[in-house]
């Protein structure tokens, strides 16, 4: 019967009249929704909103829109989530949509899609949560992508090239392979070194005096100085040369901090050698001291082989809103308590507080319970003053604490996830290739006019033509599905 008629005997041909009465019934995953006309076609873009004059365009548009019809119910059968369904369908009621708990955004954003519902309906902070999760994906087939990048060689690419990404992978990715993870430790031993030896060469035991009697570094602790910055100063030249964007790399805060760690001692050694010619030899001393202060720029290099430097300076960074709210509170504070701490103490004869621009320093060193006892109070109403004073202090600092080390906790654990997932979809994608060869050998060894048409992924293909889910930054090249994605 389905086959020979193309329409329903007991539908009517001329349903649109009756459109705003009509009863829509929908089972979803097992679970059977009820809907009426009037309130479908407020949204008439939408697949429900279709459903209700498909009946009159018969099988082919019936099955154009759902999995399965029962015509003797009238139930229209769709295999898809009922959770995120229920949700979905609060858009013909409310005029909005929110996400319940315990759903993935990125799978109720392809519910939305096939619903044919408007990713504006959704509630904003509905929005940023999928935001988030996009993100997300996006940096797992980031470091996906450069894994790749890192295992394939491009035989069209020229040697200088394929040696510069030798030499990049070598430098800048400890994780590529063994030597270059000894590189990484080598670098690394050479900072502390350089900032041991920057460290040491101030105690005036392990000096020595020149010529004209002024002290100077230990000639030992220079040649070890002058090793590192040799290092330090082949490694800059070798990253920037291999760099695939030197632009980017010379202004990245990181290699902007390499600059100012080696910058120092090549001026220091020209001023010594040829400064002295043209300025009086206190000023070529003078600047050469204020250069040798610049080295301790250099610690800083640590944070390129820290994910917890990193992880730290990420979480300042998205702290900004409570540091300041911090400073402002800590500037009310000095204020108002250096006000009050010089009005109290005028009475007294001895008084340490001369002016509020002075009680400034006295303010703040008690706000944060330092307390040097180079100015204290010494009348009764100032003690009491300054005794509040560090009570608020401590109040104040304790504040934006916890939502500051919450930000160093969610990275740090987010860029763990990161990972984890970055491997798995490697571990997947392996998975795949493999099944894939495996299947393209068995349909070559059946069906021998088929060779060369689909290629050893064939069978992975199509099992993913059939998938929703799959990164977007791959999908180009790498059609596979990921179980971060995969998940309902």
């Amino acid at each position: 019967k389905m086959a020979g008629d193309s329409r329903f005997p007991d539908v009517d041909t001329d349903g649109s009249e009756n459109s705003e009465e009509m009863e829509i019934v929908v089972n979803v995953g097992g679970v059977r929704q009820v809907f009426y006309g009037d309130n479908l076609n407020q949204y008439p873009e939408t697949r429900l909103a279709e459903l209700v004059n498909c009946l009159s365009g018969g099988y082919d548009s019936i099955f154009s829109l759902c999995d399965d019809y029962d015509p003797g119910k009238r139930e229209f059968y769709f295999d898809r989530d009922p959770d995120a369904f229920k949700c979905i369908i609060d858009v013909y009621y409310f005029g909005e949509i929110h996400m319940k708990k315990g759903i993935c955004p990125i799978c109720f954003k392809n519910e939305m899609e096939f619903w044919k519902v408007d990713l504006k309906y959704l509630d904003d902070c509905c929005k940023a949560h999928l935001s988030e999760k996009k993100e997300e994906l996006e940096e797992i087939a980031r470091r996906v992508q450069l894994i790749l990048d890192d295992l394939g060689i491009d035989t069209s690419e020229s040697r200088w090239k394929r040696c510069q990404k030798c030499i990049w992978k070598f430098l800048e990715k400890p994780e590529s392979s063994y030597p270059a993870r000894v590189i990484a430790v080598l670098s690394f031993l050479f900072i502390l070194i350089s900032s041991v030896v920057m460290c040491v060469g101030t105690i005036p035991d392990l000096q020595v005096v020149d010529a004209e009697g002024n002290r100077m570094e230990h000639p030992t602790l220079e040649s070890i100085e002058t090793a590192c910055i040799g290092w330090f100063t082949m490694e800059y030249v070798l990253r920037l040369i291999s760099s695939p964007n030197k632009l980017h790399f010379a202004f990245s805060f990181m290699n902007i901090v390499d600059v100012l760690a080696i910058l120092p001692f090549y001026i220091s050694l020209t001023l010594t050698h040829l400064g002295a010619k043209l300025m009086e030899l206190s000023n070529v001393q003078q600047a050469v001291q204020a250069l040798r202060i610049m080295r301790i720029a250099r610690i800083f290099k640590l944070a390129r082989h820290s994910s917890g430097l990193q992880t730290l300076t990420y979480a300042l960074k998205r702290s900004f809103k409570e540091l300041g709210l911090l400073l402002m509170y800590l500037a009310v504070g000095i204020f108002v308590f250096s006000a009050l701490g010089y009005t109290m103490e005028q009475s007294h004869p001895e008084t340490l507080f001369k002016s509020i621009p002075q009680s400034f320093w006295w303010a703040i060193i008690t706000m944060t319970t330092v307390g040097y006892g180079d100015i204290y109070p010494k009348t009764t109403l100032g003690k009491l003053n300054a005794a509040i004073s560090f009570l608020c202090g401590v109040i104040a600092i304790a504040l934006p604490i916890h939502p500051i080390i919450n930000n160093f906790v969610r990275y740090y654990n987010k860029q763990r996830v990161l990972e984890t997932a970055a491997k798995h979809e490697l571990e997947l994608m392996e998975l795949n290739s493999a099944e894939g060869k495996a299947a393209g050998s068995r349909s070559e060894l059946e069906d021998p006019s088929r060779e060369g048409k689909e290629g050893p992924f064939y069978s992975s293909r199509i099992k993913v033509s059939h998938s929703d889910t799959f990164i977007h930054l791959l999908s180009e090249e790498k059609h596979y599905r990921t179980r971060l994605q995969s998940c309902k």
